[in-house]
């Protein structure tokens, strides 16, 4: 019988260049409790911060939470070849 042999598999995590980030905005002032008027997800800053102009031209509200987000991926570390497999010329 058999027995499975587990192994520590180094791994980095990346962005993924292959996905755009996220871009978005959220009111956190008001009187006694946040506004919460949100700008939505967009692929660049550029809505988002316009978008906070105007809501602070018409409700003077000046603070907002801003959020950039990203995709990660994990990748395995240099010199491996693959998950859980050793690169070429290495022993297992």
């Amino acid at each position: 019988m058999t027995r499975p042999v587990f192994r520590h598999v180094p791994f980095t995590i990346e962005q993924d260049r292959t996905a755009e980030p996220e871009y978005e905005a959220r009111c956190v002032s008001g009187d006694g409790t946040e506004c919460g008027a949100a700008s939505g997800t967009h692929g660049g800053p550029g809505p988002v911060e316009e978008g906070r102009r105007g809501r602070t031209q018409e409700s003077g509200r000046r603070r907002c939470r801003r959020a950039v987000g990203d995709h990660a991926v994990p990748r395995p570390a240099a010199g491996l070849s693959g998950p859980g497999r050793p690169a070429d010329g290495e022993a297992s």
